[in-house]
């Protein structure tokens, strides 16, 4: 899910940001034994410079056969190199080869995002009998915690190794009335690469006042490998029987509809692009797949498997595991072509697609959603795991 491209923000100028470029835990289950490997030391470099002088870095980790790059700006998932059957690397993400690209950009590639992920309706919502106005970036709408949100930060980040995993510790502090939001809250983001190859994402949060809080990574995948086309004959497996129906602002409507008989239902896996252009109201008003799926288990207290993607053509499947109640599957539908990646690929709709762990969109006005309200004393904590098989 990115921002309509009719309603872009001003990137660079909006963040009153420039850059410079550069020139040139544990896992559920193990993979196969050919992809676990001792892992890397992260290593570090100069990746960029932003107008007020802040340094951008890279880090790259690699273990069990995954290879990960991260930036401290926007806490980004740079690159994600995956073999396929054969043992053959690709970049399985898609995304930029300059910090300039990112800073301008409005597909949020790879990012983190807070504090509020996905959309809340005209940037508002009442917590305590006190209304808020968010910083509003989607038409009338908050999408993805505003104009500044947790993908334009830099993130302070610490690498570990732990046993036989290695990492890095991201944080960052957003102060009381950043993007409208109450309340300082101090957040943690860990990447865990396992001997494996698992990439495991856990998410912490405090903060001094009640806020809501739903933080979630927006990597775009394409198994084949980033501009290597359309992953519509990607094959796609939701443990989800309801979705959430949309108004024309993609703003839930509430309700809680059955996937069963229409285009959303992936429960029997299936190609993503056999329904998508079947006329479906929903498909026509998000020009294709940018819906938030409920997945059956709901809230849970800890990771369980929920979505499988394969790529036919390379072999390469991701599953991923979540403690969330919601998926947000968005297909690309945006990417317009006027985006290069690193390969030197142009990005078209349907090029990529996002598969966001999360709670519900617009949860904060709608009460028979999962809560998505944090109050002091309490931590939020989250994790995600992606495990990669050929």
């Amino acid at each position: 899910m990115e921002l309509n491209r009719r309603t872009v923000i001003a990137g660079a100028a909006a963040a009153g940001l420039a850059a410079t470029t550069l020139g040139t835990a544990t896992s559920a289950a193990a993979a196969p034994g050919a992809r676990a490997a001792s892992g890397r030391k992260p290593v570090k470099e100069y990746f960029g410079t932003l107008a007020d002088g802040t340094k951008v870095y890279r880090w790259s980790l690699e273990n069990g056969g995954t290879r990960m790059k991260v930036l401290s700006y926007g806490g980004i998932i740079q690159s994600l190199e995956i073999p396929d059957r054969h043992g053959r690397y690709a970049n399985v993400s898609l995304g930029y080869d300059n910090l300039a690209a990112y800073v301008a950009g409005t597909t949020f590639f790879g990012a983190t995002i807070g504090r509020y992920g996905n959309r809340i309706a005209k940037g508002q919502f009442t917590l305590d009998g006190k209304k808020y106005q968010l910083s509003v970036n989607d038409g009338v709408n908050s999408l993805h915690g505003g104009k500044q949100g947790f993908n334009t930060k830099v993130w302070d980040i610490e690498p570990f190794t732990s046993g036989s995993d290695v990492g890095l510790h991201l944080y960052y502090t957003s102060v009381d009335g950043e993007m409208g939001y109450p309340g300082t809250l101090r957040t943690k983001v860990t990447f865990t690469l396992t001997r494996h190859g698992d990439w495991r994402i856990d998410y912490e949060a405090t903060t001094d006042k009640p806020t809501v809080v739903n933080l979630t990574n927006h990597t775009y995948y394409n198994l084949a490998g980033e501009g290597s086309g359309s992953i519509y004959d990607h094959e796609l497996w939701l443990a989800a029987g309801r979705f959430t129906p949309t108004d024309s602002g993609l703003i839930p409507t509430g309700e809680l509809a059955k996937v069963k008989g229409t285009p959303f239902d992936f429960t029997h896996r299936k190609p993503i692009g056999r329904d998508i252009r079947t006329g479906h109201p929903q498909l026509v008003t998000a020009k294709g797949y940018d819906h938030n799926f409920v997945l059956d288990k709901g809230v849970t207290a800890g990771p369980e498997h929920v979505v499988t993607l394969r790529d036919p053509g390379s072999c390469r499947t991701l599953k991923i595991f979540t403690d969330q109640p919601g998926v947000q599957f968005y297909s690309g539908n945006f990417l317009d072509g006027t985006l290069v990646g690193p390969s030197g690929h142009t990005y078209r709709q349907g090029d990529g697609l996002a598969l966001e762990t999360q709670h519900f969109p617009d949860s904060p006005n709608e009460p028979s959603f999962p809560s998505t309200v944090l109050r002091p004393g309490q931590t939020y904590r989250t994790t995600t795991i992606h495990r990669f098989e050929a």
